[in-house]
């Protein structure tokens, strides 16, 4: 594998590979360091927390060396293009380049412009694979085979980039997926996928609540009603039946999406999945390692 940009043509093979070995990583504490005297840059043009901690300690725990570029002091802040950026960092001498960036592409970009191989860590609202894969783990570790699993994604799915790799790398693991929010929050196409917008229609069949934050900073925009129709409180965690679980990748918005008593409950995978953050994004850097020149 040269570069991981999308979920997206991953058959169930792929899949299964990526998460057999992201398995192996959280099990053992020792770990061959098969990045050992490489240059893993990352290149967070946009702010984070989880993804950017998780792919430097992968990187690290796998012997590399780690380029933590912060935009607001390099040199883009000077004018300098995207391009020139990324080639520098080339350069300079980054064998994998980790890309986040606001627009849809960059990371495809970033690996034609400089040849290297190239992690997307969200572009957009396009993908986010590498968290749908953590997701996709949390999910096999819980339930173990998903097939017939009945998930459902709630909110601003159109302005997700999680979505956008959910969307495509659940049902390749027999997940039955339904897409649930506001008629200007679910996509224009379904892509023969389920959607409505009556969640208390369909809560009592699902397995899995993965809930998402509203994408304010993409033109998305709620009123005092949202949390009453879509907003998950110790009220509708009791209408799941016994075994439901529920996630979301973060950032929380609390209150709105998400209560503290449903975010802090017995019921929360969020904090297993913030924890396989770490094997999942090795598994990734570790099967980019074959391609490297």
């Amino acid at each position: 594998m040269k570069s991981f940009n999308s979920i997206r043509g991953l058959g169930r093979a792929d899949l299964d590979s990526l998460i057999a070995a992201s398995m192996r990583y959280r099990e053992v504490r020792r770990h061959d360091r098969v990045l050992d005297a490489r240059t893993v840059a990352l290149l967070f043009f946009e702010r984070s927390t989880r993804t950017r901690l998780s792919f430097q300690l992968a990187a690290e725990k796998l012997g590399a060396n780690v380029l933590n570029l912060d935009p607001s002091r390099s040199s883009t802040g000077k004018g300098e293009s995207l391009r020139d950026t990324l080639m520098t960092v080339a350069a300079i001498g980054a064998d994998v380049l980790v890309v986040r960036h606001v627009e849809s592409g960059v990371p495809e970009l970033a690996g034609e412009w400089t040849g290297l191989s190239v992690i997307n860590a969200g572009d957009g609202a396009r993908e986010h694979p590498t968290q749908a894969l953590v997701d996709i783990v949390t999910l096999r570790s819980h339930f173990g085979d998903l097939s017939g699993l009945r998930v459902g994604i709630v909110g601003d799915i159109r302005h997700s980039r999680v979505a956008g790799s959910l969307i495509h790398g659940l049902p390749v693991m027999g997940v039955d997926l339904v897409l649930i929010g506001p008629h200007e929050f679910l996509p224009s196409h379904d892509g023969g996928i389920a959607m409505t917008t009556d969640l208390d229609g369909v809560i009592e069949d699902l397995d899995v609540v993965y809930l998402l934050r509203v994408q304010r900073e993409r033109g998305a925009e709620v009123d005092e009603k949202y949390s009453q129709q879509y907003g998950f409180d110790s009220t509708r965690t009791a209408a799941l039946h016994e075994n439901a679980v529920i996630m979301h990748p973060g950032p929380l918005n609390r209150g709105v999406e998400i209560s503290d008593e449903v975010a802090d409950g017995p019921r929360s995978l969020i904090l297993d999945q913030v924890a396989n953050g770490v094997p999942v994004r090795m598994a990734v850097l570790a099967a980019l390692e074959s391609a490297l020149a």
